[in-house]
């Protein structure tokens, strides 16, 4: 069993930045890949970013130039970095992991339960 557990949200103005991180517990986090997806109130849940066991990071098209998805294994942490913060970027940022060499995965066995993020205008 792992445990997730994201922090480091808030409220910043746009043109701001936040780093995110997801700190596991129970397991090797090492051998699991690790996205942070996104949920905006009446919206679905969106892909944000991956990586996966060798550090290769994948981002939907929206963040790509302006988020970066990084992992410290011997911290058992990944870590989201947001530059240059737009109001839709606000949204419930939930990170989730499963013991898997793929980048970006169809599903996911572990999720935290998520930090709010708010970009003010």
């Amino acid at each position: 069993q792992v445990q997730l557990l994201e922090s480091g949200g808030g409220l910043v103005q746009a043109g701001g930045s936040l780093r995110l991180s997801c700190a596991a517990s129970g397991r090797t986090f090492s051998r699991f890949a690790v996205g942070w997806f996104r949920q905006a109130p009446g919206k679905e849940r969106d892909f944000v970013a991956a990586i996966n066991v060798n550090g290769v990071a994948d981002y939907a098209d929206s963040v790509k130039g302006r988020f970066t998805i990084s992992r410290d294994n011997a911290k058992n942490t990944v870590y989201l970095r947001m530059d240059s913060l737009k109001p839709d970027d606000t949204a419930t940022y939930y990170c989730a992991a499963k013991p898997s060499q793929a980048i970006i995965l169809p599903l996911y066995d572990y999720w935290g339960q998520g930090t709010q993020v708010t970009v003010s205008s």
